[in-house]
C-alpha cells in the first residue's frame, strides 16, 4: 500500500459508501470509516474498515478522522433522509475543512436530481442546473461550496443515476420494484416511458477507485458521468428481472397518482412525487469524460448484475439463488 492511499469514507455504512469502501480496499487502500456507533457498523460494515467513532455534523470529529488521508468520500446522508435542509450543507462544510486540513481530495456520489429532465435528456459537462426539487436545489448548492472551494480543496463528483445492487436498500428497485426476503412473484414498474438510467452499485465504486488511483490525471474540480444502464424503452430492467427469476412475473405499474394525492401530507409521497418527472422524461449520462480518462466503464452484464443484486435482497427461490 502507499503511504498516500488511505481513504475517509463519510456515510460507509449506506449502499453507495459501503461499495466504495470494498472498491476501495481491493484497490489496495487503507479504508477508515466514521460511525456514532461503532460496534454496529463493524457488525454490519465492510470487512477491512478501520472504525473510528464520530458525527459527522460535528466538524472536530471529521477533522481528526481525516488527518493523513488524501481522500475523503463524502457519501453521508442525514438519518433517515430526514431534515435535508438542515443538515446537508453543515456537513458538506465539514468535510470541506477536514480536506482542507489534510490536504486531501473529497469524493462525492452526484445525482441527476441538480437537473430539469424536462430540459436536459443529456446530462454533460455543459448541462445547466435548474433543479425541480428541494433536494435538487440542495444539492446544487452543495456542490457550489465545492466547486468554492477548488483547487484549493480539490474534488471529484461523479454523477449517476438511480441505484440497484447488493446494499442498495434505500432505492426504487428496492423499495418499489420488488420486495426484499421474499421471491420474486411480480414487478411494480415505476417507469412511465423510456429513457431511464440506473447504476450497479459495485461498477460505479470501480470507477470510483480507479479515478482516484490516478489523481494526477483529474482536474481541481472533476464533475464526471457514469452513463450505467441506459434503459432506452423502460423495458430493459424488466425484462432483465423476468430472466433472472425464471418464471413469468406480472407487472404493474406505480400508483404515481396516488403519490400526487399524498404529497401536502408529507413523507414518501411527497419525496415520490418530486422525483416523478424523472421517471417521465428520458434522461441519460454522457460520460465521455469518463472514458477518457479510465479507457472504458466498468460494466458488469446485466444479467449477472440484476442475479446477484436479487441474491443479495432475498428474492430469488433457493434453486435459483
Amino acid at each position: 500500500m502507499e503511504p498516500d492511499k488511505t481513504a475517509l469514507v463519510l456515510g460507509a455504512t449506506g449502499g453507495i459508501g459501503a461499495s466504495i469502501c470494498a472498491a476501495l480496499l481491493r484497490h489496495g487502500w487503507r479504508v477508515r470509516g466514521m460511525a456514532r456507533n461503532t460496534a454496529a457498523a463493524r457488525h454490519a460494515g465492510t470487512a477491512g474498515v478501520e472504525w473510528l467513532e464520530g458525527d459527522a455534523m460535528r466538524r472536530g470529529d471529521v477533522v481528526q478522522a481525516a488527518q493523513d488521508a488524501s481522500v475523503i468520500v463524502h457519501a453521508v446522508n442525514p438519518p433517515n433522509y430526514a431534515h435535508w435542509d438542515q443538515l446537508v450543507l453543515p456537513m458538506a462544510d465539514n468535510t470541506i475543512a477536514a480536506a482542507r486540513s489534510a490536504g486531501a481530495r473529497i469524493v462525492l456520489p452526484g445525482t441527476i436530481y441538480n437537473f430539469d429532465p424536462a430540459a436536459t435528456p443529456v446530462i454533460d459537462a455543459e448541462a445547466v442546473q435548474r433543479p425541480r426539487s428541494r433536494k435538487g436545489m440542495i444539492r446544487v448548492a452543495l456542490e457550489e461550496r465545492l466547486a468554492h472551494a477548488a483547487p484549493d480543496v480539490p474534488t471529484l463528483i461523479l454523477r449517476a443515476g438511480d441505484f440497484f445492487g447488493p446494499g442498495a436498500r434505500s432505492s426504487w428497485f428496492a423499495q418499489a420494484m420488488v420486495a426484499p426476503g421474499r421471491p420474486l412473484r411480480r414487478i411494480v414498474n415505476p417507469a412511465r416511458g423510456g429513457g431511464h438510467s440506473w447504476a450497479y452499485l459495485p461498477d460505479l465504486a470501480e470507477a470510483f477507485a480507479r479515478l482516484v488511483d490516478a489523481p494526477e490525471r483529474l482536474a481541481p474540480f472533476e464533475v464526471l458521468q457514469f452513463e450505467g444502464l441506459y434503459d432506452e424503452d423502460g423495458r430493459q430492467m424488466v425484462e432483465a428481472l423476468r430472466r433472472a427469476s425464471g418464471r413469468p412475473l406480472r407487472v404493474y405499474g406505480f400508483p404515481w397518482w396516488l403519490m400526487r394525492l399524498a404529497a401536502p401530507f408529507g413523507g414518501f409521497a411527497r419525496e415520490a412525487a418530486e422525483v416523478a418527472p424523472y421517471w417521465r422524461h428520458p434522461v441519460r449520462l454522457d460520460n465521455a469524460r469518463l472514458v477518457a480518462l479510465l479507457g472504458e466503464e466498468p460494466r458488469t452484464p446485466l444479467g449477472s448484475a440484476i442475479g446477484t443484486t436479487l441474491a443479495a435482497l432475498g428474492c430469488l427461490d433457493a434453486r435459483r439463488a
